[in-house]
């Protein structure tokens, strides 16, 4: 009987001195952790439930903060009252056109100016990142204008092109041109050059060292590049269509605000980035279908 106290109480003594056994070891106990998912790629896991609730979280502040009169909603219109406006221009249009084709003319004016970026910026980065001299010819012009903000050089897109779509399209172009030939430039060095080494010493030639080493080890930088650039497209879209634009998101947002119109400049706004979000997904999904080794070598 002493015999069976005292070994009662030598574990409960190692349990009080070791948190990790008994109950605390039922708490901080956590699943078996995977090779290559927990420690091999850093930040991986599931976020959809994190995100569903933070945008609840968000939605529920706006709706409190006007719900309360906080705010007036000349400035900041309750949520009830952006879905109230997106119905009504979605019916009855703005400014005599359809909402559908505000959406239209917009999304073909930046996936318009994006695919002609990429089908400039992509060969001509790669370019850069093989080639010293083309490095040299092309990096300069293009870290020169790179910082310049789309509004400054809008005048004279004005004076050369006009206020057709051509300036409009050739605005956006340029504000996704340069991170998309700067990401494929980078995107060259990501390629091992032990693996250059090794294409080159069982007798490949160089287009295929391009096309089997360097262009696969280029694509996470690239398909980075072009998420990024298709940003800056969306966010110049406003001022590419600030010069006598009669259709378009933008022009619907410029439009609305002159006139205080808050629900519509919200809700252009609101729609501008759910689009642009929708692309976003697209190229993440693409990232995991075409490249499903990043992160993971």
């Amino acid at each position: 009987m002493i015999e069976t106290v005292k070994h009662s109480t030598s574990v409960a003594e190692k349990a009080r001195i070791n948190p990790r056994s008994g109950v605390f070891a039922w708490f901080a106990r956590g699943r078996p952790t995977k090779p290559g998912e927990t420690y091999g790629v850093p930040g991986q896991g599931d976020t959809m439930w994190l995100s569903v609730v933070s945008i609840l979280f968000l939605l529920f502040v706006w709706w409190a903060i006007t719900a309360l009169g906080l705010v007036k909603p000349l400035f900041v219109p309750s949520p009830q009252a952006i879905l109230a406006k997106f119905v009504d221009v979605w019916q009855n249009g703005f400014t005599n056109t359809s909402f559908l084709e505000h959406v239209a003319v917009s999304t073909a004016r930046v996936f318009g100016a994006f695919l002609l970026a990429c089908a400039v910026g992509i060969p001509l980065g790669l370019a850069m990142g093989m080639s010293p001299v083309m490095r040299g010819l092309f990096d300069p012009p293009i870290e020169f204008y790179r910082p310049i903000p789309p509004l400054a050089y809008l005048p004279l897109m004005i004076i050369w092109f006009g206020i057709g779509e051509t300036s409009k399209v050739l605005l956006i172009f340029l504000s996704v041109f340069a991170p998309v030939a700067l990401g494929a430039r980078a995107g060259v060095r990501s390629a091992a050059i032990e693996q250059i080494h090794a294409a080159y010493s069982f007798g490949a030639s160089r287009w295929q060292v391009m096309r089997h080493v360097i262009l696969p080890s280029a694509l996470p930088e690239i398909l980075t590049a072009m998420r990024v650039g298709v940003g800056f497209g969306w966010t110049t879209l406003v001022a590419a269509e600030m010069v006598a634009a009669t259709k378009g998101l933008g022009y619907m947002v410029l439009s609305a605000s002159q006139f205080l119109q808050t629900p519509t400049v919200i809700m252009g706004i609101i729609v501008i980035a759910a689009i642009a979000y929708a692309f976003d997904l697209l190229m993440r999904w693409i990232e995991r279908k075409v490249i499903p080794w990043k992160g993971k070598m």
